[in-house]
């Protein structure tokens, strides 16, 4: 362990903040090319947060567009970390203090699992940074940093600073025009990270700050990061209200409730709504009350989609397979069921029991956990036993839903009713189409096989039509 127990001088401290690179977010070899990478939020956070009375210089590198050089001059590395970024981040941290140069992790992993952290850095920061991030700076510079900071119970976010999005290079990202007015989310689903990393009160932002941020960023089209948008509906119809005057066109995450709230839908697409990703999970009843996910309703998702639709609100609806009551016909059923309901961009994923959360601590107790690899845990690799198939009947099955929903008629299909433009709704379903049949390429863990090397931004992100592409495939964190 390096112990830091001196003041650090009266000289500028250098700090390199890094989100590091997964098996498929990653600037090469992964899923996402430059034209579907929006700009990450996090680091531009963490930067806007540095003290006043800390005199430090700040670089951020985002290991989705670049390579870290590990050999980087500076006296104090911090990560911020996803279960399937753990691996990396481990690797790099190692690099890093091999060096004498200490390391701080924090993110929903570390929150998660502080345990598994804690011994591959010299401090983690559990919970969210707003707080806890300044005063660690502050430790560190008088020598004192801690090895744990928490979250405090009354953390509230009307103080914190706009992010600091000059630190990332813009041109390298689809587009910077990325907020978040909320984080959390009021339902207890089991195989979210939320509830359990953050509890289940939703934590909100002035609407006065996001206006701000909007207009400071000149923005004529946004995406909203968080979880759940419609947690708190009065905050909701507050920050819906406060947008339309604005005149832009955004894109969010909601869950299908909005739909049964037909005056909050209706200020939603008068306040600039044009996609919406929803977690449907799953076309069965059983399997979403078993995941605490009941108030989804399958025989309800026609007329989602049919209320968006008639809101020029495209949908990105989601699914998981692998869920305990999954058989093995269940994915031709979900994909020719997502055609059938005219969703515009369908996507499929392989549940993934992160830690911490109550389906991993069941699957657990069950002795279902195959595997505690980190870098799988990115819900597209089976890292459990499944309930009512093998692995590979999930893995086999999972790619066949995507090549089904994705097959030229489908896609013809689906077409006929988008709510996006034409030739958008046409160049996202082409990509991922390309995606869907060539998962055996992106679905690869092999990152730790590439030699790290700095690579400086080449070229600016292109067309207009990838922008509503990348809107259409905003995720949340883990």
């Amino acid at each position: 362990m390096i112990q830091h127990s001196e003041p650090r001088g009266t000289g500028r401290l250098r700090i390199a903040l890094i989100s590091p690179k997964g098996p498929l977010y990653r600037h090469r070899g992964g899923i996402f090319g430059q034209s579907l990478r929006y700009m990450p939020l996090t680091l531009p956070t963490l930067a806007a947060l540095m003290p006043n009375d800390v005199d430090a210089e700040i670089v951020c590198l985002d290991e989705g567009i670049q390579d870290v050089d590990p050999l980087i001059d500076v006296d104090l590395v911090g990560m911020t970390v996803i279960t399937g970024t753990a691996t990396r981040a481990y690797a790099l941290a190692a690099q890093f203090r091999k060096r004498n140069i200490p390391v701080v992790l924090g993110g929903p992993h570390v929150t998660l699992i502080p345990e598994d952290a804690q011994p591959h850095a010299e401090a983690i920061v559990v919970g969210y940074a707003e707080e806890t991030w300044p005063q660690l700076l502050r430790d560190f510079a008088r020598g004192e940093m801690q090895p744990r900071y928490d979250q405090a119970p009354d953390l509230d976010l009307a103080v914190s600073p706009l992010p600091d999005r000059n630190l990332l290079p813009r041109w390298r990202y689809l587009t910077p025009h990325v907020f978040e007015a909320t984080r959390g989310c009021i339902h207890n689903c089991d195989f979210c990270v939320v509830p359990t990393a953050w509890g289940r009160t939703p934590l909100q932002k002035p609407t006065a700050h996001i206006v701000e941020d909007l207009r400071r960023m000149k923005s004529r089209k946004a995406i909203f990061v968080d979880l759940n948008i419609i947690a708190d509906k009065a905050y909701a119809r507050e920050l819906f209200t406060a947008l339309t005057p604005l005149n832009i066109q955004w894109f969010g995450l909601a869950t299908t409730l909005l739909c049964d709230d037909l005056p909050l839908l209706d200020l939603a697409a008068e306040s600039g709504c044009r996609g919406l990703l929803m977690g449907l999970e799953s076309i069965s009843p059983r399997n979403l009350r078993q995941s605490r996910k009941g108030f989804n309703r399958p025989e309800d998702y026609a007329r989602v989609v049919e209320r968006l639709h008639e809101r020029r609100i495209a949908l990105q609806g989601c699914f998981v397979f692998g869920l305990d009551g999954d058989e093995p016909d269940v994915f031709e059923k979900t994909a020719q069921f997502a055609v059938d309901t005219a969703i515009d961009l369908p996507r499929f994923a392989i549940v993934t029991p992160f830690p911490g959360t109550p389906l991993y601590q069941r699957m657990e107790r069950e002795g279902r956990i195959l595997t505690r690899n980190w870098e799988r845990y990115d819900g597209q690799h089976v890292v459990f036993q499944p309930a009512r198939m093998s692995v590979a009947e999930l893995e086999r099955g999972t790619e066949h839903a995507w090549k089904h929903a994705y097959s030229w008629r489908n896609i013809a299909r689906r077409l006929r009713h988008t709510a996006a433009p034409l030739h958008i709704a046409i160049v996202t379903n082409y990509g991922y189409r390309r995606y869907a049949h060539n998962l055996h390429k992106f679905y690869t863990c092999d990152w730790m096989t590439e030699m790290p090397r700095l690579r400086l931004p080449l070229r600016q992100a292109s067309s207009k039509a990838s922008a509503h592409a990348v809107a259409l495939t905003v995720r949340g964190t883990e």
